[in-house]
């Protein structure tokens, strides 16, 4: 049992106050409190497991690229050995930022104030004017290397933690792990990024997308209806929308670390492609009539080397397609119906990263398979830039929503009003699903992001 503090607000609230555990709400005024956001960049952006990127991003010997954890900024780097590195952005000597390039290549680091210098790993290498030892006696040479954070790569993503001796990545991400290593680790390639990511700055606090990202499916019914009025899921049988509802169907993995998915049934698109019931294919005969997006049909082959039979069921018959990972990223790995009766597959990644209890930096990050057809490619990029970019028509309805919120969060009596996710599965776990997790079949309801709420009060209120 985690033990509780009794850390409390300026105003008197005991920041476990802030969610009410037997009703499932939360107080609005998380989502613009600057005593609460100061709280988050110490207990959760300073402690767990972050996303920074992709390794594809810096292929070569002695590229990097500056990135953040929560409002650190770091230097994620390769160096000569090819071995990846996240180091605090930060001179030792009077604190100014080592780099203040996006990214480029160097073996060496040096600071532009004073001239410190600083290898590819972090490790001081010295300062101008040797022979006056200007970084002084008092400290050793290996004592004035940057600050380093724990790194780990998996299926090419690129994650970090200052918790040097925390739980590792597995841990994190515990039993919703098998569900990501359909997605990142399903070929023996792996992934790429389709050029450096998207960004844009919204007036929001970092947890109204945050929350979102935790599988929340039923807003995509309203907040994204032209999806199923003219756009992907549109339909000329029956009522306008009706198969987007449809997308609303399958099961939802919650996870106690708030990770979450969406795992989407594939039946109808695979009868529509082959015209059987797909209880009559096998597992190989669905994959290779619908690949997982991003994949052709050739490079199915791949999956039987990499996934176990328990996983290949589940791609072929309900894959996770939609979800986050806590605290702040959102993937996309979409099944697209085309004018032409196929379908096109659009991989996307965004993070969150706060600059403030009211503004937020949208990265978005588009991937393709390392084997797939040039052509193909280009269709999936510019077919994810159109819905799930920076200026995609998806993420411009959902950006529109989140400084509302924070807006409210500032009232007066807004403060005061509460998130509720009292819509709550009675389902448990589709017949025969091999998975493991907290998972509920149904139309998707609100465990999800209550789980997610539940881990960050859980970290909001640990004792150090």
């Amino acid at each position: 049992m985690t033990q509780k503090t009794g850390r409390r607000l300026a105003d008197g609230t005991a920041i476990s106050d802030l969610v009410d555990l037997e009703m499932r709400e939360v107080k609005l005024r998380t989502l613009s409190d600057r005593e609460i956001y100061d709280i988050e960049q110490e207990k959760i952006f300073g402690k767990i497991w972050l996303l920074l990127g992709h390794e594809s991003e810096i292929p070569n010997k002695g590229d990097f690229m500056q990135r953040h954890m929560g409002e650190d900024s770091v230097i994620v780097s390769r160096d000569r050995k090819g071995e990846v590195h996240v180091m605090l952005n930060v001179c030792p000597h009077r604190g100014m930022k080592i780099t203040t390039h996006e990214s480029g290549n160097t073996n060496v680091h040096t600071c532009i104030y004073h001239g410190w210098a600083f290898k590819s790993d972090g490790d001081f290498l010295g300062s101008p004017v040797a022979d006056q030892c200007m970084h002084g006696k008092m400290r050793g040479k290996e004592e004035l290397g940057l600050t380093k954070a724990r790194v780990t790569l998996y299926g090419g993503l690129v994650w970090a933690t200052w918790n040097i001796n925390g739980p590792s990545l597995e841990e994190f991400l515990g039993d919703t792990k098998w569900y990501y290593d359909m997605l990142y680790c399903r070929s023996k390639k792996g992934l790429e990024v389709a050029g450096p990511p998207q960004r844009f700055i919204i007036r929001a606090n970092w947890k109204t997308a945050g929350e979102q990202s935790a599988a929340d499916g039923y807003h995509t019914l309203t907040l994204h209806r032209w999806l199923g009025e003219m756009g992907n899921y549109s339909s000329d049988e029956g009522t306008q929308g009706s198969e987007l509802a449809k997308e609303m169907l399958g099961a939802e993995v919650s996870s106690p670390h708030g990770h979450a998915l969406r795992c989407i049934d594939l039946a109808r698109k695979i009868v529509k492609l082959t015209g059987k019931d797909p209880s009559e294919l096998s597992v190989e005969e669905k994959l290779r009539a619908l690949p997982p997006p991003g994949m052709t049909s050739e490079m199915v082959d791949d999956l039987f080397e990499t996934m176990t039979p328990e996983q290949l069921e589940v791609m072929a018959w309900m894959p996770p397609q939609v979800g986050g990972m806590f605290p702040n990223i959102i993937f996309e790995f979409l099944y697209l119906p085309q004018p032409d009766g196929t379908v096109v597959g659009s991989l996307a990644l965004h993070t969150y990263v706060p600059k403030g209890p009211d503004k937020l930096e949208f990265t978005n990050w588009i991937f393709v398979e390392r084997d797939t057809p040039p052509e193909l490619k280009e269709q999936m990029i510019q077919q994810s830039v159109q819905l799930l970019g920076t200026s995609g028509m998806v993420e411009s309805d959902d950006s529109d929503t989140w400084p509302h919120m924070t807006l409210s969060a500032k009232g007066a009596q807004g403060r005061n009003s509460t998130l509720k996710y009292q819509a709550i599965y009675e389902t448990g776990k589709p017949e025969g699903w091999p998975g493991p997790g907290i998972v509920n079949e149904g139309f998707t309801k609100d465990d999800t992001q209550w789980h997610w709420w539940k881990y960050w009060y859980e970290l909001m209120t640990a004792e150090d």
